[in-house]
């Protein structure tokens, strides 16, 4: 197990006191050894042995609105609520708290890659206990639809590449997105910036970000850059795309 942050063990405790939530398990950069305080969300699936309802997601708000006050205060602390009943529905909406707001949002594949692959528990089983592998073939699959989904809705959208937050995901998705269509395997955020389609200036400034360092990108000049790698990788992706 790796340690976790104390905000962490925080949420499992108060989770485990309300008696419906089974299991919280750890995904994302802190599963995989590459989460950097401070830089790096929390990226976390609840599993629970009933529906949560609408009562259930109002003490989950309030709950977690505490704990962003609190001991989560600027960690961005995300978590998925998925009814264990659900877990082997891929295309079930949960419960997620994701940047101060509750919205409904698939268990993605690339998280259930994550989890299976490098995901621990803070409260209950271990994520190979509730989860079934997931073969090279099927990492695939989880990246295809994560590139023909979401990122292509997102190349259809010039404007929010401007966003130097988008900007920077996307050159990292784009390089983790590439190297699991190519491979199955899981590439971690820092992999990723090494693997990038960028200019050399550009990687060293994402290097620096990853390192916490308050570095600036030409705001443009980035946009179009991660912008057209993004144009060309979701393209790429569904050329690849079975019948």
């Amino acid at each position: 197990m790796t340690s976790v942050p104390p905000a962490v063990r925080h949420l499992a405790d108060r989770l485990d006191g309300l008696g419906w939530v089974t299991d919280l398990l750890v995904a994302g950069s802190l599963a995989t050894g590459d989460y950097v305080p401070g830089v790096s969300d929390l990226d976390l699936v609840a599993l629970t042995g009933e529906p949560v309802g609408a009562a259930r997601q109002e003490i989950l708000t309030g709950l977690h609105r505490e704990l962003d006050r609190g001991p989560a205060h600027g960690l961005d602390l995300g978590c998925v609520y998925v009814d264990a009943g659900r877990l082997a529905d891929y295309g079930a909406l949960h419960p997620t708290w994701t940047h101060g707001s509750l919205v409904q949002r698939r268990l993605s594949g690339v998280t259930r890659a994550e989890l299976v692959r490098h995901g621990f528990a803070v409260l209950g089983r271990p994520p190979a206990a509730v989860l079934p592998d997931m073969t090279d073939d099927d990492v695939r699959r989880a990246a295809r639809v994560e590139l023909c989904g979401y990122w292509a809705q997102t190349v259809r959208r010039p404007l929010w590449w401007l966003s130097p937050v988008i900007a920077d995901l996307g050159l990292t998705s784009m390089a983790r997105g590439r190297h699991a269509l190519q491979t199955g395997q899981l590439l971690t955020k820092t992999e990723a910036i090494e693997r990038a389609h960028a200019p050399a200036w550009l990687k060293d400034q994402l290097r620096a970000r990853r390192r916490g360092e308050q570095v600036t990108s030409p705001r443009g000049r980035t946009a179009v850059i991660a912008w057209q790698d993004a144009r060309r990788t979701v393209a790429s992706a569904r050329r690849a795309a079975p019948p």
